[in-house]
């Protein structure tokens, strides 16, 4: 089957905000009005397609990236919707991970929210192109400016306006095209379907000139040809004007923004005119890049296009009743079609396609064939994981891997009968290869099983999940916080194992030098790990790990085995068995056994080491502290501050926002449990908040005496 549309004529696009901002809400309206939905769905009614999940239509928020894909001036457009809950950033992380452009949702009336500074980090690092929809503009409160404004002191970026608003509140209209200087007006009576292509109002020609003059002059801050033409006084066309944005947003510097009321059916189709206009196709970016699996010193370059070699990363897995594991990719080069053989450089595998798939929310297409800058979903690879890369045999390569958060909250879980014992780890398995930020492990003092996540919400969402879908009934304990343990001093201990049972021995000693590593510079580590091949960082548990062995004292071959020996030991701490975190480790001395010596005895010699230098080291608990932001009416001001405070949080500023006062704090995770019910019912539920992932900091004194006793009274107690 040829390619139905070309690649330059392809946008692969996410939609990103805070909750609550009207992204699914959004791409609802464009479903509508593209003609793949014959009946608008609402989020407030349960009916959205994209909100698909049971949990979604009765919460009324997104909570997995829903697909789909939609024709818009012969254009298609692949469409990711993402969740704004800070619970599931990893939905947002791997989405970005694999679109070429993005709208950026703000509320008229909330601007610039935490989450959608997260979102906007988190674009930032995958250098993604974007633009601005403000919705809500029909809103009590609406401030299309401050919305402005906001885009420039809060996430750094320089918004060029190429909208206006007709109206606002009650009073929203549509808006001033202000490149063509032509009002948009919607009709309430056609859904939105049409809109009026009319003169300016005459109340606004004067706004719509300056703001015009205000974009060209933004516009030639980031090119050079607008710059020029302005300098000498000379007409600028539209189609100049317009790719000029095209320039500026694809190469980051500049963000167009628009705006709208999705709900009210306003601004949604000049939404699609400027995702077509101005986001990025798969050929207008650079051309990705990997390694040889062979040889990582050697870079590959694979350009989006069709004849070459086949290449593609599976972003996300999901389990689907009827089908079994799909394995959602977006294809980077060449073409595959059901029945082809992939091959896994990471695993070494190769295996067969089954059926591929284009996914329209949780409904599917079967699809004969796939093309340089589609994104769909694969039947059949059974051993693929989030961020694998599957390419041709052939040409082998290999894409940057995606980096996961760690998880902040665990509960211990056990199923309710004996059935469900049976069923519990192999659901607790799906769950986990879904979600990379979804942890699952035993806790080796009380047996018991413990599941990590992102948030309480999180953690819930899972749970209920395994009930619905894998008919498993489980109790879960209460939320435990995930500690983690450093050094506060440098030390120095020795390791040695050494058996005698008759016959061959085991020997095995090192001499461990170990000190804080607080803020790695990437550059450095690079250095020392490119020098010698025996030093080694770990990324996740921040350790370094130093070869200083001179004249062969303890064998090269053995230092692997001593490095994993240290990295083993940093996964139950010395304190209170918590994962170690930001230490340098160096070997610098031991001795070996010509016959006895072996490669398991000097992995548990650099454990035993390890463990004693940590214990000399000052060991300190560290806890998770959140970013809290709590919108709450004047009123209530006191009361909330003071519960904070008592909560040990520390806040850090306010900002008055019509009538009401935004707090912006830090507060420990363990002080955060049940905050939600607590808020509601001091402020009659007249404030919200939202919260996500801040650093680990040390814990007062007093808070780690108490959790080292009751880790070690539960220790006691088994």
């Amino acid at each position: 089957m040829p390619r139905q549309v070309p690649l330059e004529k392809t946008r692969n696009i996410g939609i990103m905000a805070h909750i609550d901002a009207g992204k699914t809400t959004t791409t609802e309206r464009i479903l509508f009005y593209t003609g793949i939905t014959h009946k608008m769905g609402e989020v407030h009614e349960g009916t959205a397609v994209m909100d698909w999940m049971e949990q979604e239509q009765e919460r009324g928020i997104t909570i997995t990236s829903a697909a789909t894909t939609c024709i818009w001036n012969g254009c298609r457009i692949n469409i990711i919707d993402t969740p704004g809950h800070v619970d599931f950033t990893v939905e947002v992380e791997r989405s970005l991970r694999v679109l070429d452009g993005a709208i950026a949702i703000l509320g008229a009336v909330e601007g610039v929210e935490p989450q959608t500074e997260a979102v906007w980090r988190q674009a930032d690092k995958y250098r993604v192109p974007r633009m601005v929809f403000v919705n809500k503009m029909d809103r009590i409160g609406a401030d299309y400016e401050t919305c402005i404004k906001q885009l420039r002191s809060k996430v750094h970026a320089n918004p060029i306006p190429i909208q206006w608003p007709i109206g606002s509140e009650d009073n929203f209209q549509g808006v001033v095209d202000l490149i063509q200087q032509k009002a948009f007006i919607w009709r309430e009576e056609t859904l939105g379907a049409k809109f009026e292509v009319e003169d300016i109002p005459a109340s606004l020609v004067d706004v719509a000139r300056q703001r015009r003059e205000e974009m060209i002059e933004s516009l030639g801050e980031a090119d050079d040809h607008i710059l020029e033409k302005y300098v000498r006084g000379e007409d600028i066309s539209v189609e100049e004007m317009q790719a000029a944005i095209r320039r500026a947003t694809i190469s980051l510097k500049a963000v167009p923004v628009l705006c709208g009321s999705a709900f009210k059916n306003k601004g949604v189709q000049t939404l699609l005119e400027a995702v077509v206009a101005y986001l990025p196709s798969p050929v207008d970016i650079p051309p990705i890049e990997g390694v040889n699996p062979t040889n990582e010193e050697e870079k590959v370059v694979r350009p989006a296009s069709d004849d070459e070699p086949f290449s593609a990363l599976v972003f996300k897995i999901m389990t689907d009743p009827f089908v079994g594991q799909l394995a959602f990719m977006r294809v980077y080069s060449g073409s595959l079609k059901s029945g082809d053989s992939v091959y896994n450089p990471r695993r070494d595998r190769r295996e067969r396609i089954g059926r591929l798939l284009k996914m329209h929310a949780n409904k599917r297409e079967e699809i004969s064939e796939v093309f340089a800058g589609d994104i769909a979903a694969a039947v059949g690879l059974k051993s693929v994981s989030t961020g694998d890369t599957v390419c041709d045999e052939s040409a082998p390569v290999v894409f940057e891997a995606m980096e996961f958060p760690a998880p902040v909250i665990s509960v211990a879980i056990e199923p309710k009968t004996k059935a469900d014992q049976e069923k519990l780890s192999g659901s607790l398995g799906k769950l986990m290869q879904e979600d990379p930020t979804f942890h699952v492990h035993t806790d080796p003092d009380t047996g018991e099983t413990l599941i990590s996540g992102m948030g309480e919400l999180h953690l819930e969402i899972l749970v209920d999940r395994l009930m619905r879908e894998f008919k498993v009934s489980a109790n879960v304990g209460r939320p435990q916080v995930a500690y983690r343990e450093t050094i506060g001093k440098a030390s120095e201990a020795e390791g040695k194992y050494v058996r005698q049972t008759g016959g061959r021995g085991q020997y095995g000693h090192v001499v461990l030098h170990i000190e804080p590593l607080r803020h790695p510079d990437p550059a450095a580590i690079a250095e020392l790990t490119k020098k010698k091949s025996t030093n080694r960082f770990d990324a996740d548990l921040q350790l370094l790990f130093l070869d200083q062995i001179v004249s062969g004292v303890v064998p090269k071959e053995y230092i692997p085995a001593v490095y994993n020996g240290v990295r083993e030991a940093m996964e139950g701490g010395v304190l209170a068995g918590y994962e170690m975190t930001g230490i340098q480790a160096s070997l610098t001395d031991g001795s070996y056994h010509e016959v006895d010596s072996s490669e398991i005895a000097f992995k548990i010699a650099g454990s035993m080491g390890f463990k004693e230098a940590a214990r000399r080291a000052r060991p300190i608990l560290l806890e998770p502290v959140m970013k809290v932001e709590v919108v709450v009416p004047e009123e209530y001001m006191g009361d909330v501050l003071g519960d904070l405070n008592s909560r040990r949080g520390r806040v850090e500023g306010m900002e008055r926002r019509g009538s009401t006062q935004i707090i912006r704090s830090t507060v420990p995770l363990a002080e955060m449990f049940g905050y939600a019910t607590d808020l509601r019912s001091r402020t009659q539920g007249r404030a919200s908040y939202s919260m996500h992932f801040a650093r680990y900091e040390p814990a007062p004194a007093s808070i780690s005496e108490e959790v080292v006793a009751r880790v070690q009274g539960r220790t006691v107690g088994k």
